[in-house]
């Protein structure tokens, strides 16, 4: 399945993001300001063949839509990072 809109923009590569990487197995991306949690966890799924455990959304003072996403235990953080090219 498609989704018809685009949801992630791209990830977020911070400090912060690194520590989250290693620490508490999330990546962080910039999304689409009309996405949901549920949106966002659809489109991870389906674009990096995971599963996601939990989707935390925040509006950043700049205005974009930040998604922290939790992997289940199954899949490592750090390995999609490799393959994204931001660790």
């Amino acid at each position: 399945m498609v989704i018809s809109e685009n949801i992630i923009l791209y990830p977020l590569m911070t400090e912060k993001a690194v520590d989250q990487i290693e620490s508490q197995n999330k990546l962080t991306f910039i999304v689409n300001l009309k996405a949901n949690k549920y949106k966002v966890k659809r489109a991870v799924e389906e674009l990096y063949e995971v599963k996601v455990d939990k989707v935390n959304l925040l509006i950043t003072f700049k205005g974009l839509k930040k998604a922290f996403v939790k992997l289940k235990p199954e899949f490592k953080a750090s390995d999609l990072a490799i393959k994204l090219g931001i660790f």
